[in-house]
């Protein structure tokens, strides 16, 4: 039987959010112990909340919303690669992943946090430089993943995602690799299909 790791962040009112983003709300519009006929939920939240794909458009006005993103990117052989003792990731942290590398997952500090369940949102995260962004697409790599909720350094948000989508690299966040040692896998990354949306949240799994 196939190993199958599920490394979606389960979304939550406490999930930790962007700044400035607002926590999930969840609601019953109908409830069976009311009386109803059924269960039915509502929600209001970001499209970047939890595990979820950028699309184009997130940093470049006019591109491509996430309904147009090549599922055959979002769907294929992916290398989880550990860079566990680094407080930021430069392009000579990444000289080692293997040739040919076409979707790359990068497990870092963050993951351990999410086996915490936090509830807040953590600035000391690990990003990716601008430099590291570059040597990316000079690779050509066409999906990077990352363990929190946005691929650049906090306070600097803009090069390192303007690099990226320009060379239509995908961009998935919010991974949890805490329990995916290093190595190949089976990647498998659904955004919601939202018309003209910036980014969509995903369920991602491995399987090995």
């Amino acid at each position: 039987m196939p190993q199958i790791y599920d490394i979606s962040l389960t979304i939550s009112p406490s999930i930790p959010v962007w700044p400035g983003d607002m926590h999930p709300e969840f609601q019953h519009a109908t409830k069976i112990d009311q009386g109803d006929m059924a269960n039915v939920s509502l929600m209001h939240m970001s499209v970047h909340t939890g595990t979820h794909v950028d699309a184009p458009c997130h940093f470049l006005n006019g591109k491509d919303s996430v309904e147009n993103l090549p599922l055959e990117i979002l769907i294929g052989e992916a290398t989880v690669i550990e860079l566990p003792d680094i407080d930021t990731i430069t392009a000579n942290d990444l000289k080692h992943i293997p040739e040919n590398t076409t979707r790359l997952l990068l497990k870092t500090r963050n993951s351990k946090q999410w086996a915490k369940n936090p509830t807040e949102f953590d600035e000391n995260y690990v990003g990716i430089e601008e430099d590291a962004a570059a040597y990316l697409v000079e690779r050509g790599v066409k999906l990077i993943g990352v363990d929190y909720l946005s691929v650049a350094p906090f306070n600097n948000q803009v090069p390192t995602h303007e690099i990226l989508l320009k060379a239509n690299t995908i961009i998935v966040e919010g991974l949890n690799l805490a329990k995916v040692p290093a190595g190949q896998y089976n990647l498998y990354c659904l955004p919601l299909k939202i018309a003209g949306a910036d980014g969509a949240p995903a369920r991602a799994i491995l399987v090995k």
